[in-house]
């Protein structure tokens, strides 16, 4: 089961997600990044994390432990933002941390372009977002931190937050097991991941066992939608291990090289550009694309 800790020290919120996470020290001396369940979210984006979260380290992939975390909203009155306050206080009570990497940096489109990554380590990775149908670890928002930064010990690729995962858990009726999703623009796509390779080793390690053992660690509290928490957990394992009989139906291979990334961006842009009208074509882009051309000449006569 999930270690259970108590929140003591509130540390700051983290606001690069739509969740709004805080960074909180603990009472087993630990300091974690607590996602909090009264967030816009809801239940559904921990148990998501949990599930994907502990199979990824089923598994052997590197992803921080999870705790389950006691928080009272006192130790965090001194937050600012009213916002924020009120998140914290309708999350009382038992929330899900992850274990905080000091130091980690994002990987990023301009960190992919240095990092080593080798083409069966990306294949697990992919093989394991189209197991769990986890659609948000793309080149633009990678959902990957590396770390350590200091020190000798050799960088790594770590997993991180997986919310968006699981996407059948929010209309259960009717969903396909066997379906496949477009991960041509994942992170690691560029690594010509090794996704045969990742399957053949992966998937019979994917048992019902295996799974029962995994969602047993999501609280009770969080599995509400359709009949008991026994149930509900019955469901996940029937779903995702027959996902994992039906791979050959979802295993993506097509993936783009960084030339047909960079030719697909560019096309992109150059349309956006074509669409715009002249007044627009005057206004810098502030989104990261080259600004476009300025024509002063409509002020010059």
């Amino acid at each position: 089961m999930l270690r259970e800790v108590t929140a003591t020290h509130y540390v700051e919120p983290l606001r690069s997600g739509g969740s709004v996470p805080g960074v909180f020290e603990a009472d087993d001396l630990g300091t974690y990044v607590v996602k909090f369940t009264g967030s816009a979210q809801g239940h559904k984006a921990l148990v998501a994390e949990v599930i994907v979260g502990e199979l990824a380290r089923a598994l052997g992939l590197r992803f921080p432990e999870l705790v389950l975390v006691h928080f009272d909203p006192r130790i965090a009155s001194d937050e600012p933002h009213q916002e924020v306050r009120e998140l914290h206080g309708a999350s009382a009570g038992l929330n899900l941390g992850m274990d905080y990497l000091p130091g980690a940096r994002d990987f990023t489109p301009e960190a992919a372009e240095v990092f080593p990554v080798d083409p069966l380590e990306a294949g697990r990775v992919v093989w394991l977002d189209a197991l769990t149908a986890n659609v948000d670890r793309t080149v633009h928002s990678s959902n990957l931190m590396i770390w350590p930064t200091l020190g000798i010990a050799p960088p790594r690729l770590w997993l991180i937050d997986h919310g968006a995962a699981l996407v059948f858990h929010h209309r259960w009726e009717g969903t396909d097991p066997t379906k496949a999703y477009d991960f041509r623009h994942h992170a690691l796509g560029h690594y010509g991941p090794d996704v045969r390779a990742a399957d053949a080793e992966l998937a019979p390690k994917v048992t019902p066992e295996l799974l029962r053992r995994i969602v047993a660690e999501v609280p009770d509290a969080w599995l509400t939608d359709f009949g008991t928490p026994a149930e509900m957990r019955e469901a996940y394992v029937d779903y995702l291990h027959a996902r994992v009989r039906a791979s050959a139906d979802w295993l993506p291979t097509d993936f783009p090289t960084r030339e047909e990334l960079a030719a697909e961006q560019a096309l992109r842009a150059a349309r956006t550009e074509q669409g715009r009208p002249k007044w627009l074509k005057r206004v810098p882009d502030l989104h990261g694309e080259p600004a476009a051309e300025q024509d002063w000449s409509v002020h010059l006569g």
